[in-house]
């Protein structure tokens, strides 16, 4: 197990190179980001270099898969983002799946999002990367989003049946959605292919809120992932360096 940093939300305001800065003095040796097209490709790498960091994971275009008509729009858009993962060595790409669409029964989105996910199989396994499709709570952030439960997101995956198309388990969101985060996790294991954290209520530090994480990292660790857990919130303390410091130190303790 071993953290990666938003550099998108822990560091919003900063550049590239500052934020990755950042990064490498809270002793953490990976980040993450959002939309690669919005970024300077070539800033990004000097930074990331300059730093010695790597990128765990970075988002494919945001592009619905519950409507098939968009199908070959979010196809095409995956492909540009495997090309860009592929020149950040990056294995890991995040895809949300879009809205719940108003008016067509929730089974044929369901079964958009499996065929789409099919279709991007071969792409995907091809490059060696990773999509991880993401549920999303509606309750606080993503009004109107499709997909929430993660059994449904697990079902998916099944469906699907390619090792190269599996979850991003959002602790944050999901305790949010449902609760029961560890029985949710431990026994679906082996379809994660990327965690998040936050804390809860207030999506800030992990510090912060409800959630025991020592207790979801332990039983995360039982289960042999050695993944990264992507650090996705908004600080709310005056220096943002020493709480990552602090997570990075109880990832150490757990993996040890």
């Amino acid at each position: 197990m071993k953290p990666s940093v938003c550099i998108d939300a822990v560091f919003e305001n900063l550049s590239l190179a500052e934020a990755c800065a950042k990064v490498k003095s809270s002793g953490i040796r990976a980040i993450e980001f959002w939309a690669w097209w919005e970024k300077d490709l070539d800033e990004l790498e000097a930074a990331v270099k300059e730093s010695d960091l790597t990128i765990s994971a970075c988002c494919t275009k945001f592009i619905s898969l519950t409507d098939p008509s968009l199908r070959a729009d979010y196809l095409e858009g995956l492909r540009e983002s495997i090309v860009a993962a592929k020149r950040l060595g990056c294995e890991i790409l995040i895809s949300q799946v879009g809205d719940f669409r108003v008016g067509v029964p929730a089974d044929e989105q369901h079964q958009s999002l499996v065929d789409g996910l099919k279709e991007a199989a071969p792409f995907l396994e091809d490059a060696g990367i990773t999509l991880v499709i993401e549920p999303l709570n509606e309750l606080v952030d993503h009004e109107g989003y499709y997909l929430v439960q993660s059994d449904e997101a697990f079902d998916i995956i099944d469906e699907v049946g390619s090792d190269r198309v599996r979850v991003v388990f959002d602790i944050y969101h999901q305790q949010i959605s449902e609760g029961n985060l560890i029985s949710n996790i431990v026994p679906n294991i082996e379809k994660i292919g990327h965690f998040h954290a936050a804390g809860n209520p207030g999506r800030h530090e992990l510090q912060v809120g409800e959630i025991n994480y020592p207790q979801v990292f332990g039983a995360i660790q039982s289960t042999g992932y050695e993944g990264y857990i992507g650090l996705e919130y908004w600080p709310i303390a005056e220096d943002p360096i020493e709480p990552l410091r602090e997570v990075s130190a109880l990832l150490g303790e757990v993996t040890n």
